[in-house]
């Protein structure tokens, strides 16, 4: 075990350049944060991390992404200690946990970003949610908008869709539209619509280099798996519209093929390959990671990653595009849709089996309540386990549990291959 684990090490560690450049990428992302909210310029935007980026971007807002601290709390462990505090002013454990960690980080004035030098708290100028996620996104932003007395502005996204129309991309794209005045009131800027389509040019490119990020998991070895893609994907998040973050996954993307070509695997023996559906667990990442490879099994792809491959976008019609793109995403879809989507990656990605996050405060995105994981087995003969948990609230994962319920389940793979 003790030099299994070393090797592990060594492959956790690896690819160095693109890890190091990730660190000042995201440092250098977070240190114009602060300056702004130093400043009072620009003005400071907060988003969904699904929502209008491209067009924040485009009318000279910094751009803040509370998903993107929910996640942090998670991964830092700090939500389990956060999240009381929120309860205690009357928001539910049941709900969000992203949500309650934030609030609860609010509350009590902790965060992981105060360890980065030149912390400055982002305060918004401004609030922009849609709610093609789900609702608590709203509550989640009235939340401080009420705290800090500035403006709201939400997109409310049609749900559960089989094919996209028309009718349900116009709705969204005039939502959109409708937020350009006050947008351009609030940053002190004129629309420049020609800033917006090469913002949305710029967004295209990044979503192309992700996804090829995450193909290369399609090779045999996997170069890279869910666990480390899941941290990889930050600036896919929170640095849309930036040339910085493309350069980023250049570098990581050439790592990557460089891996596929000397069949250099990101676990030292693949032998059973995973899909992981729904939402990570932030807090045990690496001791998940770390099970997995011991058991020479790897998560080479999820639909929590996929979710910021935007293939829709179009500069030459940026607003219908941006509708389109932020329309059409997995966790909005109707079963069927999401069922051939599936079918679709288990044979793209050749899946042994699906691993399905049963995330406690996230009921809009898992799958595993209305009978998909039964259809899919029968449908692809590929077999399912579901583990109970959490995306940030540790209280509702066991670890032991899980261990031996992931334990069983190769063992399955390995009896039936």
């Amino acid at each position: 075990m003790a030099d299994n684990s070393k090797t592990l090490d060594e492959h956790r560690v690896r690819p160095i350049e693109s890890r190091d450049k990730l660190q000042e990428v995201m440092g250098r992302y977070f240190s114009e944060l602060f300056n702004a909210a130093a400043s009072g310029s620009p003005k400071i935007a907060w988003c969904t991390s699904v929502g209008p980026a491209e067009l924040l971007v485009a009318c000279g807002f910094k751009v803040y992404f509370p998903e993107n601290h929910g996640a942090m709390l998670g991964a830092s462990r700090m939500s389990t200690d956060l999240i009381p505090h929120a309860n205690a002013i009357g928001y539910s454990p049941d709900i969000c946990s992203y949500l309650t960690s934030d609030i609860g980080s609010f509350l009590k004035g902790k965060t992981p970003l105060a360890n980065m030098p030149g912390y400055v708290f982002p305060k918004p100028d401004v609030l922009v949610f849609s709610t093609n996620q789900c609702r608590d996104v709203q509550d989640w932003f009235n939340f401080y908008h009420r705290e800090f007395n500035c403006p709201v502005l939400g997109i409310n996204s049609p749900i559960k869709i089989n094919e996209i129309s028309f009718s349900h991309i116009d709705a969204v794209k005039k939502q959109i539209e409708s937020m350009v005045d006050t947008l351009c009131r609030i940053s002190g800027r004129r629309f420049d619509h020609d800033k917006f389509a090469e913002t949305l040019r710029l967004s295209k490119t990044l979503t192309e280099r992700w996804k090829a990020v995450l193909d290369t998991a399609a090779s045999h070895p996997a170069p890279i798996n869910f666990f480390d893609a899941s941290i990889h994907m930050g600036p896919a998040v929170v640095m849309r519209g930036s040339q910085e973050a493309i350069d980023y996954y250049d570098i990581l993307v050439d790592e990557l093929n460089s891996c596929v070509e000397n069949k250099t695997g990101s676990i030292p023996d693949e032998k059973y390959r995973l899909y992981w559906e729904g939402m990570p667990i932030w807090g045990k990442l690496r001791s998940l990671s770390e099970q997995f490879a011991e058991l020479n099994s790897i998560v080479v792809a999820s639909t929590y990653c996929s979710s910021w491959v935007f293939e829709a976008f179009d500069p030459a019609d940026p607003f219908t595009s941006m509708a389109k793109a932020y329309t059409e995403i997995f966790i909005v879809r109707a079963d069927e849709w999401k069922e051939r989507y599936l079918k679709k990656m288990f044979t793209k990605f050749s899946i042994d089996g699906i691993i399905y996050h049963d995330a406690k405060t996230c009921p809009n995105n898992k799958n595993n309540r209305y009978g998909m994981p039964d259809r899919l087995q029968k449908e692809t003969g590929v077999p399912y386990i579901t583990i109970n948990g959490d995306l940030n609230d540790l209280r509702c994962y066991s670890e032991e549990q899980s261990k031996t319920n992931i334990g069983a389940f190769i063992e399955q793979l390995a009896e039936n291959s």
